[in-house]
C-alpha cells in the first residue's frame, strides 16, 4: 500500500505552485502592441465590474428566452390556424 498522504501533500503543494504561477502571470502588466487595434478591429469591450457583466448576460439571456417564447406562441398560433377548418366538421 502506497503512503496516500504524502502523495496528497505533493498534489497540493504542485496545485499551489501552479496556482502562484497562475497569479504571476495574470498580473504582469500587458503590452502597448496587445491593446491597440489590429488592422482596423476593435478590442473587445470586456469592462465593468463583474456585477456590469454578469446583469448584461442575464438581460441578454433574458431577451433570448422572451424570443424562444414568442417564436413558440407564434408556431402554436400557425398551427391553431391551420387546423382550425379541419377541426370544424
Amino acid at each position: 500500500m502506497r503512503d496516500w498522504k504524502s502523495e496528497l501533500d505533493a498534489l497540493v503543494a504542485e496545485a499551489m505552485a501552479f496556482a502562484e504561477s497562475q497569479v504571476e502571470i495574470e498580473q504582469a502588466p500587458a503590452s502597448t502592441e496587445e491593446s491597440r487595434p489590429r488592422d482596423g478591429l476593435s478590442v473587445p469591450d470586456y469592462g465593468g465590474s463583474e456585477r456590469d457583466q454578469i446583469r448584461k448576460r442575464v438581460e441578454r439571456f433574458k431577451a433570448h428566452q422572451q424570443r424562444f417564447m414568442r417564436e413558440r406562441e407564434e408556431y402554436a398560433n400557425s398551427v391553431l390556424h391551420r387546423i382550425r377548418p379541419i377541426t370544424k366538421c
